[in-house]
């Protein structure tokens, strides 16, 4: 069956309210699209940047189908009238900006599936209130002078930064923060800090991040301090990717990440072999495509017993391909399909070799597949996870299918890793596979 494709409903009418409003903000635009609400009061420090930042928002809600309201009255922050947003964005708020019930009602909102987006202050805000904290991740400590850096872009999958270089090079105010939000929530973008002066976080400093926080979806980004960041397109287009996760157009995999280490980093393909026609060919960006085929290509460096692998994939089209566990070393690419599994790729096919299933052998649950699965065009991920003779997937961190092998010619407790190209019309494009090695059990339990 084909995937069902997220594309916005375009909005009618165009927001109106120009900056804050002296009540809570009005629903704005046609009623069957997305809904933004921009938060921008300020207890604290003002930036100036804010009036830019309102607008620049509006604008994407123009270019990516949602309506933005704004506001900077917490009465806004009630039950009822915050139902009416997919997300809401706080845009350089700082101090204490809702009282004890606004605060009741936006911890209902989070956990009832709301959305959060974070702008460069937003750090900067309700400090003595836990579950905003760990909604935003981390709170503000201190900042060096506004000054070029380097951001070190660790997803290239989510839609926040998949539009961006390995590495991108802005100016901006560079928080450091009092913790590091690493074990808790997914980093997306980091600073280099030997790029800058002023950076206290001991080498390891997130800057933009994402997380699945108590029902809700949570987006922070560090940058936004200056006027120019919201004509910057490269920061506005990380920003409209965060607001489209937050309101559930776009799927991403935000579960903390720690552990893995990288079997490809889009600059060499070191310890990888092509088995069989066809080839891959690897771009500037680091993305591989495939070309021709049938063929494999497969990791000959090691074989792993028990692992979690995680990769990004992208279809062009109604394209072919999979991943391949678990099959002995081998120039044929046959012995992968008859002595392995191949986790599928392709939106069209028969449910038990379409995209999520374990190929020819079990079906993935199809109505978690759909709602997980980006269109093509846009970066998934998967995890493959083998323990033993059990298999599973999730795609942008939603489980989608459990196999456990039975067939005594078959065994996935040792083998390659290997990604398909499937013939010269069907293009599928791979980033950033990567690897963790989990203990082997002597059995493994039906739970997560």
């Amino acid at each position: 069956m084909r995937a069902t494709t997220r594309t916005a409903t375009a909005v009618a009418g165009a927001a109106v309210l120009l900056g804050c409003v002296s009540g809570p903000a009005a629903s704005q635009g046609g009623d069957d699209g997305k809904r933004v609400l921009v938060f921008s009061k300020t207890a604290g420090f003002r930036h100036d940047s804010i009036p830019e930042g309102i607008a620049a928002v509006r604008q994407l809600g123009e270019s990516n189908g949602f309506t933005v309201d704004a506001t900077e009255d917490a009465a806004a922050f009630t039950s009822r009238n915050l139902r009416r947003y997919d997300a809401v964005v706080f845009l350089s708020t700082t101090g204490d900006v809702l009282d004890a019930a606004q605060q009741t009602a936006f911890e209902g909102y989070i956990r009832h599936g709301g959305g959060y987006v974070g702008i460069h202050a937003a750090a900067d805000t309700e400090y003595d209130w836990a579950f905003y904290g760990g909604l935003a991740g981390a709170y503000f400590q201190s900042h060096p002078a506004i000054q070029p850096a380097t951001v070190t872009v660790e997803d290239r999958a989510h839609p926040a930064t998949s539009g961006l270089a390995r590495t991108w090079n802005r100016t901006d105010e560079w928080y450091n923060y009092r913790s590091n939000p690493r074990e808790k929530a997914h980093v997306l973008a980091s600073l280099d800090e030997s790029s800058y002066t002023g950076g206290t976080m001991n080498g390891d400093h997130p800057i933009a991040w994402c997380q699945n926080y108590q029902g809700g979806r949570a987006f922070y980004t560090g940058g936004g301090h200056t006027k120019e960041s919201y004509a910057d397109p490269l920061f506005r287009r990380h920003l409209a990717g965060g607001i489209r996760y937050a309101i559930g157009d776009a799927q991403a995999d935000c579960r903390p990440e720690n552990g893995y280490r990288t079997l490809f980093d889009g600059t060499s393909l070191d310890g990888w072999q092509q088995a069989g026609p066809g080839s891959f060919t690897l771009s500037d960006d680091g993305t591989l495509t495939s070309s021709g085929g049938m063929g494999m290509l497969w990791y000959a460096a090691s074989g792993f017993t028990s692992y979690s692998l995680k990769l990004d994939w992208k279809m062009a089209g109604d394209d072919n391909s999979g991943v391949f566990v678990g099959f002995p070393p081998s120039d044929d690419p046959w012995s992968a399909v008859n002595n392995g599994y191949e986790i599928q790729i392709d939106a069209t096919d028969v449910p038990e070799k379409t995209t999520g299933s374990v190929y020819g052998f079990r079906s993935a649950d199809l109505k978690k597949r759909d709602r997980a699965l980006n269109p093509p065009g846009e970066w998934n991920t998967y995890e493959i996870r083998v323990e033993g003779e059990r298999l599973r997937v999730w795609l942008n961190g939603v489980k989608i299918n459990d196999f456990t092998n039975t067939d005594p010619a078959r065994s996935l407790r040792d083998g390659h890793i290997g990604i398909q190209n499937h013939g010269a019309d069907d293009q599928v494009s791979f980033r950033n596979v990567r690897i963790k090695e989990l203990p082997v059990k002597a059995s493994t339990s039906q739970g997560d």
